[in-house]
């Protein structure tokens, strides 16, 4: 209940995002007309279709996605024969043809319907719905969340009535400003006259929103414009109320004070792609067995820091009835290819069971929500204890020795010290004393800390200039450069990446360009070539490297005082692809 009042304020707020401008025209020609046959369905339709679309693209694969944007453009040329009727009712019935009926059901007849009392409604539906289409509201911290579980755990009724309470907040505000607006409308037409020239401007500006959201602005420019205004009131409301957001990190509780409780059975393993290392196994094939759970993927540099511990309790425990299951649920889309996983696993020198998880079918299974997640799975097939997140290894593997006791289990080895565990390169645990910056994407879905704010354009290149002074945790581009919903695609040699940090390490997410021919990189450290000592295991001692498969690439390593830095990268060859920072 207390997140659904959260999203219905959240789509309230929408209205003083800047977001919300495009779609404002369509919604503001109808205000001078009666409010149950124009604006409430107009309204009902914007927010029962932004709803629908929402909920399936939030879970959907690559087709529905293409369907959506056909209906995007299917809705901009309804949105065009409005705007045209609004300005030229006569020149539109003459020369849109087959859409004479159309558009004058959009404009003109739409006026006499409403001035002989009847009618009217359908038009502003399909006004409504076609608006519902385009309306591509800036995703703050709630909206963020709402989606964010729908991505993660699959579609339900609780997600689809999360997104209708945003969509009904939404429409509740449009009310009240289209209320208003049409006062003054009306006001207008009748003291100065003005009917036609508003008619016309409303015409003007449906034709100008049309071109906003066809160029992408709803979803690249008014989105930055808009994280200032709303995120800090929505970040707000989640702060003030207890249990909306979710918890970051979890463990098991601790091993040998009590029985380990029973958390649930081991969910069904069927909805796995793919096997690696293994046939498809099932939870009557691991029964009898104790069941390590690693949800990881192959670019997270928290999964790889924890993955020296999974492979000594694998090895350590394997003769004695323990089963390491891999869960390779991908964070971006290049991990979703098996050949990059397969390279990963044979890099890593994963020998275990791997199961790959596309579809989230697994991982909604569990309910999990983090990358890396432990779930340790008891004889019977029982889930026992869990631990989210990197850390607490010692505990860990004091939960499977009690699990394989339990099982029957003597003469176990004694256990690991993870202080005398022998790590290298992007293995070594993160410095949190040090840890000041954290993990930061580069795709317009998600990016953050963008330096100047509002500036980070879409898919279509762009020129950016790096400003010469960033604050801590800023990034900026240099360079032409497009940006996609994922990551920033460099057009042209010679771009650069700045980024101001406080860590140890700096990790970024990189990939060749769509060919896969390499992509060579120089690293820089407040305006100097990178030194020998503060090198990554992916730059060499000239402070070079490339950029060869899609993977995490440790850039900086410092071995002396960790203090505040610029770093930058220079790609000297076009085409490199950038997700993610990740700092340790």
């Amino acid at each position: 209940m207390i997140l659904l009042l959260l999203a219905f304020f959240a789509g309230m707020l929408t209205l003083l995002s800047p977001c919300i401008l495009p779609v404002l025209p369509f919604v503001f020609a109808r205000a001078g007309r009666p409010f149950l046959r124009s604006t409430l369905p107009l309204l009902l339709g914007m927010a029962l279709t932004f709803t629908v679309v929402a909920s399936i693209a939030a879970v959907g694969s690559s087709w529905v996605a293409q369907a959506n944007q056909i209906g995007r453009w299917l809705a901009l040329l309804v949105m065009t024969v409005f705007a045209l009727a609004l300005l030229w009712p006569a020149l539109a019935e003459r020369l849109l043809g087959p859409l004479q009926q159309l558009g004058a059901r959009l404009g003109a007849r739409a006026d006499a319907a409403d001035a002989r009392g009847k009618g009217g409604a359908a038009t502003s539906l399909l006004v409504g719905i076609a608006t519902g289409l385009l309306w591509a509201p800036c995703a703050g911290p709630i909206l963020g969340l709402v989606l964010t579980g729908a991505a993660l755990n699959g579609a339900s009724v609780g997600t689809t009535g999360l997104l209708l309470a945003y969509a009904a907040g939404a429409a509740c505000a449009l009310a009240l400003a289209v209320w208003v607006g049409g006062r003054v409308f009306n006001a207008l037409k009748a003291r100065l006259g003005l009917g036609n020239v508003l008619r016309r401007a409303l015409g003007v500006a449906a034709l100008l929103a049309v071109v906003a959201i066809a160029l992408g602005w709803d979803t690249g420019v008014l989105t930055r414009l808009s994280s200032a205004s709303t995120a800090r009131l929505e970040q707000r409301l989640l702060d003030a109320a207890p249990g909306a957001a979710p918890t970051p990190m979890a463990s098991a509780r601790p091993a040998g004070s009590g029985p380990l409780p029973v958390e649930g059975e081991l969910p069904s393993l069927a909805g796995a792609t793919g096997w690696l290392n293994s046939p498809p196994l099932d939870a009557q094939a691991l029964r009898g067995k104790v069941v390590l759970v690693d949800f990881w993927t192959y670019s997270c540099i928290n999964c790889l820091r924890a993955m020296p511990y999974v492979h000594e309790w694998e090895r350590r425990y394997r003769d004695h009835g323990l089963v390491v299951l891999g869960v390779h649920t991908p964070e971006f889309a290049f991990e979703r290819d098996v050949r990059n996983v397969m390279r990963a696993v044979d890099k890593l020198d994963v020998q275990y069971p791997v199961a790959l998880d596309n579809n989230y079918a697994i991982w909604r299974g569990f309910n999990n929500r983090y990358w890396p997640a432990h779930y340790f799975i008891d004889a019977q097939g029982r889930i026992r204890a869990h631990q989210f997140g990197e850390g607490n290894y010692a505990n860990s593997e004091q939960v499977i020795r009690e699990l394989l006791r339990e099982a029957g289990q003597r003469n176990l080895p004694p256990p690991a010290d993870p202080a005398a565990a022998t790590l290298k390169g992007v293995e070594v645990q993160a410095d949190m004393g040090n840890l000041r910056s954290p993990e930061t994407y580069l795709g317009s879905a998600r990016a953050e800390n963008f330096n100047p704010a509002g500036g980070l354009g879409g898919p279509t290149p762009k020129d950016y200039r790096a400003a010469d002074t960033l604050a801590l945790n800023q990034w900026a581009l240099q360079g032409n450069w497009s940006i996609t919903d994922e990551a920033a695609q460099l057009q042209r040699a010679g771009g650069r990446i700045a980024f101001q940090f406080h860590a140890r390490d700096l990790h970024l997410v990189l990939a060749p360009g769509a060919d896969g021919t390499p992509v060579r990189f120089r690293v820089w450290l407040d305006g100097k070539p990178l030194p020998a000592d503060a090198a990554g295991i992916d730059v060499d001692a000239q402070g070079q490297g490339q950029v060869d498969e899609h993977r995490l690439y440790q850039l900086i390593r410092q071995s002396g005082p960790v203090g505040e830095h610029r770093f930058e990268i220079e790609f000297l060859d076009a085409g490199v692809q950038a997700y993610a920072f990740t700092f340790g």
